[in-house]
């Protein structure tokens, strides 16, 4: 067998000359509509790996390092990480690539993105996948990823930084050695010192200390009221409440959902009843 990837590896250049990173997945004349990915806060493409594979059989899935992250260039100040800096990066790749209809699948912060992006560009939405973010946040689960992200950790060997994994983030869904690997390498890189560090600028994650952005961001996710949305929460979530999740559903006609018994922020989209739900929504998406 090949050992080939499944995906092309790409780069676009941003308005203000940062070079940035996407995976290209699957046969961009593929029937299914095309599913745009946009990672959390400080992760990146390869967090989708498992997923676009699955996927592309049938549509193009694409990934992008958001500025900052996995492989995409570092901003040159901390202000050009702001949120609309990174929505016209997205923006921009969406024309770049001919993505007019799509799917976009956010996970956490991508997910804030994809809201934004109802009333950026409202025409080009198909569907929305909101994994475990809504227009409400918890209070305690925000200050805690942004206490935990905003230095970096450096650790000595992938040993010591999987068992770091294990102990910072119990309740993932991971079950195997394997899953846990995968999840800690899209989440350091080696350095020049031969440490591991964070694979992004922490840096990104100044512009989220500031009280004005915590906007309310209701008006965002009712621009999705005329698109499918599907919801996947984790049911130990400290991001995404229950009673969040109600009023999204509540707020929204045609609001598709699926709670995890027992993961935390945030689902890995790898989970078989995710799978099931994502290949659900997107049969009806398709229609």
């Amino acid at each position: 067998m090949s050992d080939a990837p499944a995906y092309r590896e790409r780069w676009l250049t941003a308005q203000d000359g940062l070079r940035l990173y996407f995976r290209d997945y699957g046969d961009p004349l593929s029937p299914g509509t095309p599913v745009l990915c946009l990672p959390g806060l400080t992760r990146n493409s390869r967090d989708f790996e498992t997923l676009a594979t699955r996927l592309a059989a049938g549509r193009r899935v694409v990934c992008p390092d958001l500025r900052g992250r996995g492989r995409s260039a570092h901003a040159r100040h901390w202000k050009d990480y702001a949120a609309q800096v990174i929505l016209d990066d997205v923006h921009h790749l969406m024309a770049a690539v001919n993505l007019h209809r799509i799917v976009v699948c956010g996970v956490s912060y991508g997910g804030l993105l994809a809201m934004a992006l109802g009333a950026l560009a409202p025409s080009a939405l198909a569907g929305v996948i909101l994994d475990d973010i809504g227009p409400d946040m918890e209070t305690g689960g925000r200050s805690r990823i942004l206490d935990y992200v905003s230095q970096d950790r450096p650790e000595p060997d992938w040993a010591s930084a999987v068992a770091s994994m294990k102990v910072t983030f119990p309740t993932l869904s991971f079950t195997t050695e394997e899953d846990w690997r995968r999840f800690t390498e899209g989440t350091f890189r080696e350095g020049e010192d031969g440490r591991l560090h964070f694979d992004y600028d922490v840096a990104i994650t100044r512009p989220l200390q500031d009280d004005a952005a915590q906007m309310d961001l209701w008006p965002l996710f009712r621009t999705l009221a005329r698109v499918p949305v599907l919801v996947i929460r984790g049911g130990a979530s400290d991001l995404l409440s229950a009673a969040t999740l109600e009023r999204m559903i509540e707020a929204h006609p045609r609001l598709a959902h699926l709670t995890l018994p027992g993961v935390g922020h945030a689902p890995s989209l790898d989970e078989p009843d995710s799978e099931h739900a994502i290949d659900d929504f997107l049969s009806q998406v398709d229609g």
